[in-house]
């Protein structure tokens, strides 16, 4: 798993160079990760890059174990002044190799999928390689850890349209590997490019 690290520092550094020019009013831009806008889910993704076993550990004791409770106290840390600090505070830590106690795919899964979150809604497209997305696939589709991804897709039948990724039994559901990622990571946006019996399936477990 240190083989991802290069990984996820290069896509850190690819949404902080994605995001250089944006315009201060468009930091507000309502993200897919819902009740949060851009400039905070980058906050969050910095809290993440920013947070040892330790710290963590104190975090959740501090906050009674109420882990939303925690998300959202180490997302105002780094939100800082404006939206200039919030993405100086990023680029701090794109290289990075500090994280919670989760495996380096789950932060691999954080970059990728909170990326997405950030450029999508401001219109800005990156063309991932197939390896960097298929290992997140493989751990949503085979852990509950950061979201219930193995859940989600129990009983169905997942196959990607332009790689290797293929999981499960059951009602097929086809897409990029990008689409199935951010499908099992509920972000309904995506559910438009997939295509199978199994779609509307995934789309109710998902909410």
């Amino acid at each position: 798993m240190t083989a991802l690290w290069p990984i996820i520092h290069a896509e850190r550094s690819a949404l902080a160079a994605d995001l250089a020019e944006l315009p201060e009013q468009r930091w507000a831009t309502p993200s897919l990760c819902t009740g949060l806008s851009v400039r905070e889910v980058l906050a969050h993704l910095t809290a993440g890059a920013s947070l040892g076993p330790l710290r963590w550990l104190t975090g959740v004791v501090r906050c009674r174990f109420d882990f939303d409770r925690q998300v959202a106290m180490r997302l105002a840390e780094q939100l800082g002044a404006n939206a200039a600090e919030t993405l100086t505070r990023f680029r701090r830590v794109t290289a990075s190799t500090t994280k919670p106690p989760l495996p380096a795919v789950a932060m691999l899964g954080e970059a990728l999928v909170h990326g997405e979150d950030i450029r999508r809604p401001l219109g800005i497209r990156r063309e991932y390689a197939v390896s960097t997305v298929t290992p997140v696939a493989e751990f949503y589709s085979g852990s509950d850890l950061m979201l219930p991804g193995r859940t989600r897709v129990r009983g169905l039948h997942l196959v990607a349209t332009d790689g290797p990724f293929t999981t499960g039994t059951g009602p097929r559901v086809a897409g990029s590997t990008l689409a199935l990622t951010m499908a099992m990571a509920g972000r309904s946006a995506y559910f438009a490019e997939l295509e199978g019996d199994g779609v509307v399936t995934l789309r109710e477990r998902c909410g």
